[in-house]
């Protein structure tokens, strides 16, 4: 019986250091930045909003232990006017990802001010480089998703 119970606790163990590498897969090795909300690359604020509103940009990439820089640019369309509509916080169009921080904040405050609903009342938001090449904008794919986020005040 005893003999039984060592072969059975043998073949398990066999068993078991063998299939331990059956799944496993390569380690992520794609580095990418990107900016989103929720999910999604579009958004809204009431034009009766009086806050401050924070975008984060975010990097996708194993560990780093470089900073990695990203340009943005912020365009805002015919109707909006900044002092009135809007006032941007974040003063420089760069962030700096240092290592261990994987996501890094825009900050628009939003101004109560009605709008024309028949102008483009939209905050644009695209990412627009990095200083190391190995980083792609945008989630991977043919369609680079997620290079921009709109903000659209109604």
């Amino acid at each position: 019986m005893r003999l039984k119970n060592i072969t059975c606790l043998l073949l398990l163990l066999s068993f078991i250091s063998f299939s331990c590498n059956k799944d496993e897969t390569e380690p992520n090795t794609l580095r990418f930045v990107h900016i989103m909300d929720n999910e999604s690359s579009a958004l809204t604020v009431s034009q009766n909003a009086n806050s401050i509103g924070t975008y984060n940009i975010y990097l996708s990439s194993p560990q780093f232990f470089e900073p990695v820089k990203v340009n943005y640019t912020i365009v805002a369309g015919n109707g909006l006017t900044e002092g009135v509509d809007y006032e941007i916080i974040s003063t420089s169009r760069e962030v700096s990802f240092l290592p261990g921080i994987y996501d890094m904040p825009v900050r628009i405050r939003w101004l109560s001010n009605p709008v024309d609903e028949s102008k483009n009342n939209s905050i644009t938001i695209n990412l627009v480089s990095t200083d190391n090449p190995a980083y792609t904008i945008g989630l991977p794919g043919p369609d680079s998703k997620q290079k921009s986020l709109t903000i659209t005040k109604i």
